[in-house]
């Protein structure tokens, strides 16, 4: 395993040096979305909706719709200003019940692995947490984002599993519930001999992944039967296939219409002669270049592949879809 983060934990006066690791990792398997006749991957690019040329992650910004459909744009310098940490200590601020943390709160796991020379500190902690039946609540800065989390005791290890904010929990609102019900005695009584007679302890061992065994298989037998075939060679870029040219046609035609238009209104201040095509987009790009991946990123997730494949096949200039409130 590789380590994600270094840092301390700190509580009271002891301070214990440690390393964070992901605790968990889902297995599934690899399949990329292909072209049913030729097997050719499927490839997404970021578009724009006003202008439907494809736009790189340098030429990205981040933005917010208001309510009354106003947009707030957002850049480097913008988040630049924000209070970010880059704190590495685990700060404890209270050790709490275990039965108290309700576990639709609790998030991802990580394992905290202690330097060699902080061994007895950590084993300390460790008894503590074992001994009390507590979870120790703690403020940790992960990816410059502030974090609750809790440190709990699994084995041998002690695990930091992140918390979501309590406003990040939902209500659940179903007014169906409100409905009087009438039990019998009788009823409730066989429900829960049922449950008797299904009572055991917990073994997550014995449960499998039924339907990804099953894909394994079908993937192996096709493999043994000789139903593959070669991987198509992509188009070199100036190959005349028809989505290219198509775009490219597109991409020209509306460089015509923005030098006609710069010609037309070339005295109000232009020169008026028609820009070369695909200046005012190289222009643009160059414009917007301090605007890194980062602050295109959300969260924890990195910036997308252009070529990443996706759960649904899209067409390749399919307009942004724009969500209220929220950073597209």
């Amino acid at each position: 395993m590789r380590a994600i983060w270094k840092g301390a934990v700190a509580f009271g006066l002891v301070n214990v040096p440690v390393r964070l690791f992901a605790a968990t990792g889902e297995h599934e398997v690899a399949l990329h979305q292909v072209h049913r006749e030729d097997g050719g991957r499927i490839r997404y690019q970021k578009v724009c909706s006003i202008d439907g040329e494809t736009v790189e992650w340098s030429a990205i910004a981040k933005g917010y719709e208001t309510d009354d459909g106003k947009l707030v744009v957002l850049d480097d310098d913008d988040f630049a200003r924000l209070p970010l940490t880059s704190s590495r200590e685990i700060e404890v601020l209270e050790f709490v019940p275990s039965d108290q943390v309700d576990p639709i709160l609790l998030g991802r796991t990580y394992y905290l692995e202690p330097d060699k020379t902080a061994v007895k500190p950590y084993a300390l902690l460790r008894g503590a947490l074992e001994q009390a039946d507590r979870m120790a609540v703690v403020s940790v800065a992960l990816r410059q984002r502030e974090s609750m989390a809790v440190l709990r005791v699994r084995g041998d290890v002690i695990c930091l599993q992140t918390l979501l904010w309590p406003d990040e929990v939902r209500e659940a609102d179903f007014p169906v519930l409100e409905t009087e019900v009438s039990v019998r005695p009788q009823e409730l009584a066989m429900a829960s001999s049922l449950i008797e007679s299904l009572a055991a302890d917990f073994d997550p061992s014995q449960y499998h992944d039924r339907y990804g065994a099953a894909l394994s298989e079908l993937i192996e037998e096709k493999i043994a039967t000789g139903s593959t075939r070669d991987q198509p060679a992509a188009p070199a870029p100036d190959a005349e296939s028809g989505g290219e040219v198509v775009d490219l046609l597109a991409a020209l035609q509306r460089s015509v219409e923005k030098a006609r238009g710069s010609r037309s209104g070339g005295s109000a201040g232009g020169s008026g002669e028609p820009a070369a095509p695909g200046e005012g987009s190289r222009a643009a790009g160059s414009k917007s270049a301090s605007a890194g991946a980062e602050a295109v990123a959300d969260g924890d997730d990195e910036p997308a592949d252009a070529d990443a494949d996706a759960d649904t096949a899209a067409p390749t200039k399919a307009p942004v879809r724009r969500t209220r409130r929220k950073a597209s």
